[in-house]
């Protein structure tokens, strides 16, 4: 006789995780103060807010917002919509597929930073907050009735290590600090967005369409802000606002549908980049447009050597230098001594060819060290270029690039009868010779994605790949990892002198002033190499947002004077350590640096 016993598996007893607020209000109420602030910030933006037009923008007139206004309205919008959806009201729900809570108190933060901004921008360049009108003082109380309203949501409090005993004042008081900024990043956690259900194909390529649309509405409004005040304000809404959309679950069912979509959501970028031009009224910022095409382009082409391959350059630039210089040379510039004029086709292929021959010569005998050796290699020829162009003057060597003076008076390209230095009109739009580069740049650009694209999906790209990871590995693997390096430092400097014969002409003068290490306008091989980092070692489209980036910003940021760099650099690092993988990561890169994040922090004496 046989005994069946059955055996059921133990409760799950582990307590729930508590759940906590940083304001102690009831929910129901803190849900209501910010969807009531939210709304309440959106009705501020139609008052006046100062009685003077002497401020910017001109925010005296009822019933329409002006300036800085428009981006409180933006931001008190997107917090009435996460508030209403996290009522469940229908129509709403699509909004947040990852939760709505972390995503209203980021869009709260938004709405609180940029209203405030204005009250004390206002209240300094005017003389005081006696210069407000009512709707300035109905914005602030909104705003912050939204951000109390939206903290004191309750959350899940995470697990934290208690104070140990044996420490000193000043660790003890660490920890403690530790210890709060683990519970506030708590509040802005979100969960795992809820899986995309099928969608008509029509549906999808509409929502990518609309995606690249709003993209291009964003940068064209963040590159023509007429005044400071109104680029900080843009700065403060798009950054809490991209964190919210982020925070619930939005950009990654974006992500989702262009990875599907990949090719047409390219083809979209490069349609989108092409109306930019005709977005713009004159050829300003249209100049921004195009040093921001060629300095992208020469980030993405160090992203295959950096990114890809894991080879650190810090002399890249002096590649970007080599191109300008070789088509300067033969493009009938007055101050060239060869006194020739070859098509830009020839001229192309010249730039493009002289930057490869430099990259082989440099790269054949110091691809063989590592590390920190060869970024110390490469600098020293990025110097060792500078110098050199500095010397061949007829002086100090032979007359080849005029010194410092440079090669100048460079002519505008002319390819097949299109003068890119003259006006154009184009379907009644009228396109001024910047905007020529830009399309020009831009049909460049293109070739270096597809030259990225194929060559990273490539046996080639997955051999860069296994030397960045680990170099001893791939050369067990039989992998020749000189070749393969070799490759990448030549096709990365060839893609560098493409852009280099570009800005040749863009510039019309070449000087050595132009390719430093390290200078507050880019390009220069230190924001080339913060690009990558910043948009996404490895990415195709990470470097391209970093420069663009990196090169606005600085620009805009113009009337802080000596203090631009400080204020740029404290940027970067902030955004290094709390988004180190970069804006657009790779998905590996991502995981390694977020697999430890639910450790434990530190451990107590008692516990080591």
């Amino acid at each position: 006789m046989t005994t069946q016993t059955s055996t059921t598996a133990p409760a799950d007893t582990r307590p729930l995780p508590a759940r906590t607020a940083l304001i102690p209000l009831p929910e129901r109420t803190a849900r209501a103060l910010a969807t009531a602030g939210g709304a309440l910030t959106v009705l501020s933006a139609f008052l006046a807010w100062t009685w003077t037009a002497a401020f910017p923008g001109d925010l005296t007139v009822y019933g329409y917002p002006g300036g800085l206004q428009w981006q409180v309205l933006v931001a008190g919008a997107l917090t009435t919509l996460f508030a209403l959806a996290s009522y469940g009201v229908k129509g709403t729900r699509w909004l947040a597929p990852a939760g709505t809570d972390a995503a209203l108190r980021l869009s709260a933060l938004a709405a609180f930073g940029t209203a405030w901004y204005t009250i004390a921008a206002i209240s300094i360049q005017l003389g005081g907050p006696i210069n407000l009108e009512p709707g300035g003082a109905v914005a602030g109380l909104a705003t912050l009735t939204a951000l109390v309203g939206a903290f004191a949501l309750p959350f899940e409090r995470p697990d934290l290590h208690p104070v140990d005993p044996e420490d000193t004042g000043w660790d003890k008081f660490a920890h403690r600090l530790g210890n709060g900024w683990t519970v506030f990043r708590a509040t802005l956690s979100a969960g795992t967005p809820s899986p995309l259900r099928p969608l008509p194909s029509y549906l999808e390529i509409l929502i990518i369409t609309g995606v690249l649309a709003l993209a291009l509405g964003v940068f064209t409004y963040g590159i023509g802000t007429e005044y400071d005040e109104l680029f900080i304000g843009f700065l403060i809404t798009a950054g809490f606002g991209f964190a919210a959309l982020t925070k619930a679950g939005l950009i990654a069912r974006a992500s989702q549908l262009t990875g599907k979509h990949q090719n047409l959501t390219i083809a979209g970028a490069f349609i989108a980049a092409a109306l930019f031009p005709f977005t713009q009224s004159d050829d300003q910022f249209a100049t921004i447009g195009v040093y921001i095409l060629i300095f992208a382009t020469v980030a993405l082409g160090l992203n295959i050597v950096v990114g890809l391959a894991g080879l650190l350059d810090l002399g890249y630039v002096a590649f970007l230098g080599v191109g300008a210089y070789a088509a300067a040379l033969v493009s009938g510039a007055p101050t060239s001594p060869f006194g020739v004029h070859f098509p830009f086709w020839a001229a192309i292929l010249v730039g493009a060819g002289a930057s490869l021959v430099f990259g082989v010569l440099i790269g054949a005998p110091t691809l063989r060290l590592r590390g920190d050796y060869l970024a110390i290699v490469t600098l020293g020829f990025g110097e060792i270029f500078r110098i050199t162009v500095m010397n061949t003057d007829g002086t100090s060597g032979p007359d080849i690039t005029n010194g410092s003076n440079g090669i100048a008076s460079i002519p505008n390209l002319n390819i097949l009868g299109f003068d890119f230095g003259a006006e154009h009109t184009i379907a009644g739009f009228t396109i001024g010779r910047f905007a020529n580069y830009f399309f020009l740049m831009l049909l460049i650009m293109a070739v270096v994605v597809l030259v990225f694209r194929r060559s990273g999906d490539s046996r080639i790209g997955r051999a860069w790949v296994a030397i960045r990871e680990d170099e001893t590995a791939a050369l067990a693997m039989g992998i020749n990892g000189f070749r393969v390096k070799l490759i990448a430092f030549a096709l990365g400097a060839s893609l560098a002198g493409l852009a280099g014969t570009v800005q040749a002409h863009v510039t019309y003068t070449v000087t050595p002033e132009q390719y430093l290490f390290a200078w507050p306008v880019p390009p220069n091989s230190a924001f080339l190499l913060a690009a990558v980092v910043l948009g996404g070692m490895g990415t195709m489209a990470g470097p391209l947002v970093g420069a663009a980036l990196l090169y606005l910003i600085p620009n805009k940021l113009q009337f802080l004077g000596d203090y631009q760099l400080l204020a740029f650099g404290v940027a970067l690092i902030l955004l290094m350590r709390f988004r180190p993988e970069g804006l657009i990561p790779n998905r590996r890169r991502q995981l390694e640096f977020h697999e430890n994040e639910e450790a434990p922090a530190t451990l107590t004496k008692a516990g080591a």
